[in-house]
């Protein structure tokens, strides 16, 4: 029996078709109180007074809190990047100041969600207005400061200022300012949370990507006992990131249910999820190339501005990702490198799908077609003569990754090849040539990136029951990855127990081992490898106790993993079955797993825009994408995953943006105003498979999360510029909206457009 690299349907759908899936906000929890969050209607102001009088006697309500009444310490950083300044610390509910829009203040709870949003409504807040801060070059300069205390708003840096002579050697230096707006994340499920507390023991049912690591935050932020917290996250509508760490009003939740005694609820509205969950990205980049006139490029420079809004999280440390990965996939002699994370009066950045990654590709590969438009050759061209080839792996690159195994011009080729590459450059001249309003765009992308560098141990559980099936428990918290689907795939490659004879339990802290966030695109090449060599050891086990009953060595005992049975070699006619095996005693095995080093995905999308020049309205035409992930374990779900972030890659480009007026305020906090890109702006993806094995894991895998969101931006963003080449646009910042596209062409001209091709 091989299960593995079978594109497998996947287990999870079947129930969440027939809207049976269990979500946090419909779970029977008896007697449970709903909880509503006062948010800042201020972007910057000192808080006065916060009366609650009025929403205390209103219909239906228990209690109301605000942040001098709460016990909790100040929330510091996120722990991953020590270089944050963890004086820059956040309360859980507003105390003594308001630094964005949306930021919870008050809690109010009720006897349902009714009354606590009337009651909500009643709380007066006395505002001191302070000046806004939304431009990251604003809050380098301090004029106005989130902390005054502290004395400037740069709360963490990278690198060093690059040196002058950086791009010493190069004939041509092309400089660009590129902009990574702010996106929403924007899973179908937001951000939602219960809590119980029995007066010994806190229950915790959370829409999560990490039950372990919110179980850890809980206790350390109550002060309770980790024995003492149990975390259950159920079926999880997406996450992307988001979910990663658990909010502080996640944390008000749970502490208000101890100092209540009551069961609690809590659900965000859209608009509070549009408000108040992290954005991601939020980066400026001031980026340079040096290259020779034949065409090598020499060095790479990037200096970055990195937006973490109010207060210091995930997003902040996020510079890191992109240092790592800021030579991309060519081989640069020299990279400078400096970054600035700094605070801002919008809603806090955190990590979004990519994480950092997506910035880097993002620099390299639109500088890359600026410098082929000035040397007057093909992108393709001179991306093919400056990838690092398929002999240098390992690869040391410039900014300080060991890249594992790669072939990145064999992926450049495959994409071009499913693109038509040469068509497509004749059908664009003919466009050209007939003087049609509409214009053919193509933009190529060509990436490396890094998954699994978030450490930590994996643990996977392993048992055979007396009925022949098998039953896997991991400490990873899916939420739309398929794990449950892999993981039984993964086990039976090993056990020969059909996949559906394979149980898979996850999210569950009483009931599962431990395990760290489902983020980074690690799973596959931590949890698929722990739960395989939890399967073989229980394979070893069997082995032994066949062996004793069929009377024979436990080396010349073999498992069939075809039929499921143990045998003698040689003698396949007397066999015994797993269930009559298991009816012997029990069968289980833990294995623990730490990865030593991540690994390095890679891949070459192509786009094809059209692009009307007459209102300015972009098309996406193709989205063709290699993307290199190792050993497949199964390809529908690697397909899914690209596919996912593909469209949201996409979507950064044409039309997703987190927008602020001058005071601070979200003028993106609903669905009519965010621009959500749907099925119908995209077209059928076009993927072309190809695998080089990772040897940093038994299994040859990496991660495939993200890798689709890190290709597919500049591809598009790249194949518009593409289409406007012959009006001279060189930049052109996103998400590229007609009236962007339209002022660029007149910008840029200010005439006609020339009819000869710039790449």
């Amino acid at each position: 029996m091989r299960e593995l690299g079978k594109p497998a349907l996947r287990r999870e759908d079947a129930a969440l078709l027939r809207g049976e899936g269990v979500f946090v906000d419909n779970l029977d929890l008896p007697g449970a109180a709903r909880v509503c969050f006062v948010r800042s209607t201020m972007a910057h102001a000192l808080l006065g007074s916060v009366d609650v009088a009025a929403a205390r006697a209103a219909p239906g309500v228990i209690d109301v809190f605000t942040g001098e009444e709460l016990g909790l310490a100040p929330l510091p950083p996120p722990a991953l990047f020590p270089d944050l300044d963890a004086r820059f610390a956040r309360w859980a509910l507003a105390r003594g100041r308001v630094r964005f829009v949306g930021e919870p203040l008050a809690a109010v709870i009720a006897r349902d969600a009714y009354e606590a949003a009337d009651a909500a409504s009643l709380v007066e807040v006395d505002y001191e207005a302070l000046p806004a801060l939304v431009g990251v070059q604003e809050a380098v300069a301090g004029d106005v400061l989130l902390f005054p205390e502290i004395g400037t708003n740069v709360v963490g840096s990278h690198g060093s200022a690059l040196p002058a002579d950086l791009h010493a050697g190069a004939d041509v230096v092309v400089r660009q300012r590129i902009v990574n707006h702010r996106v929403a994340p924007l899973p179908m499920e937001g951000r939602v949370c219960a809590a119980a507390w029995d007066g010994h023991r806190l229950t915790f049912y959370a829409s999560s990507q990490g039950v372990n690591v919110a179980r850890h935050q809980l206790a350390d932020r109550l002060g309770l006992d980790p024995g003492a917290v149990r975390v259950i996250a159920a079926d999880v509508g997406g996450g992307f990131g988001s979910k990663g760490l658990l909010s502080p009003e996640e944390l008000v939740v749970a502490w208000l249910a101890i100092r209540t005694g009551h069961p609690l609820r809590w659900a965000e509205t859209r608009s509070e999820n549009l408000l108040a969950m992290p954005h991601g990205r939020g980066q400026t980049q001031e980026v340079s190339i040096g290259a020779t006139r034949d065409g090598r490029l020499v060095s790479l420079g990037l200096d970055i501005l990195q937006d973490a809004g109010a207060y210091p999280e995930f997003g902040a440390g996020l510079p890191a990702m992109t240092q790592i990965m800021s030579s991309g996939v060519y081989r640069f002699e020299r990279v400078g490198f400096y970054s600035r994370s700094v605070l801002t009066t919008t809603t806090p950045v955190g990590a979004f799908r990519g994480a950092g990654r997506p910035e880097a590709a993002h620099a390299i590969e639109r500088c890359v077609d600026v410098v082929a438009s000035r040397l007057g050759m093909d992108p393709v061209d001179l991306r093919r003569r400056n990838l690092i080839g398929p002999e240098s792996f390992p690869y040391s690159s410039p900014s300080g990754a060991v890249y594992d195994s790669g072939n990145y011009v064999a992926a450049l080729d495959a994409a071009l090849d499913l693109a038509g590459y040469a068509q497509l450059r004749r059908d664009q001249d003919e466009v050209r040539r007939s003087g049609s309003e509409r214009l053919l765009g193509i933009g190529v992308s060509t990436y490396v990136e890094v998954t699994g560098s978030m450490g930590g141990q994996e643990v996977a559980q392993v048992s055979v029951t007396p009925d022949g099936r098998a039953l896997v428990a991991a400490g990873s918290t899916p939420h739309g990855q398929g794990h449950h689907t892999v993981w039984a795939t993964v086990a039976s490659e090993v056990l020969g127990i059909a996949p559906e004879r394979i149980d898979v339990l996850t999210g569950d802290t009483d009931r599962t081992p431990p395990g760290q966030v489902t983020g980074g695109s690690r799973s596959a090449q931590s949890c698929a490898v722990v739960i395989t060599q939890a399967a073989a050891q229980v394979v070893s086990l069997a082995r032994e106790r066949a062996a004793a009953l069929l009377e024979a060595a436990s080396d010349d005992v073999v498992l069939d993993r075809d039929r499921g049975c143990f045998h003698v070699q040689g003698a396949p006619a007397v066999f015994l079955s797993w269930a009559q095996v298991a009816n012997e005693g029990p069968l289980d095995a833990e294995s623990t797993f730490e990865r030593t080093s991540p690994t390095f995905p890679f891949g070459a999308h192509v786009a094809v825009v059209e692009v009307d020049t007459a209102t300015g309205g972009v098309r996406l035409l193709r989205l063709v994408a290699c993307d290199d992930a190792g050993t497949i374990l199964n390809p529908l779900i690697v397909e899914g995953q690209i596919h996912g972030g593909l469209a949201q890659g996409a979507a950064q480009a044409l039309s997703e943006a987190v927008i602020h007026d001058g005071d601070g305020n979200p003028l993106t906090a609903n669905l009519a105003d965010y621009a959500a890109l749907s099925a119908a702006e995209l077209p059928s993806f076009e993927l072309v498979s190809m695998s080089t094995p990772s040897p940093h894991n038994e299994l040859g895998t990496k991660g495939i999360g993200e890798s689709g969101v890190i290709g597919s931006t500049p591809a598009v963003l790249n194949a518009v510029i593409d289409a406007l080449a012959g009006f001279g646009v060189e930049e052109l910042e996103m998400p590229v909206t007609p009236e962007r596209v339209w002022a660029a062409m007149a910008a840029a001209s200010g005439a006609a457009p020339r009819s000869d091709r710039a790449c």
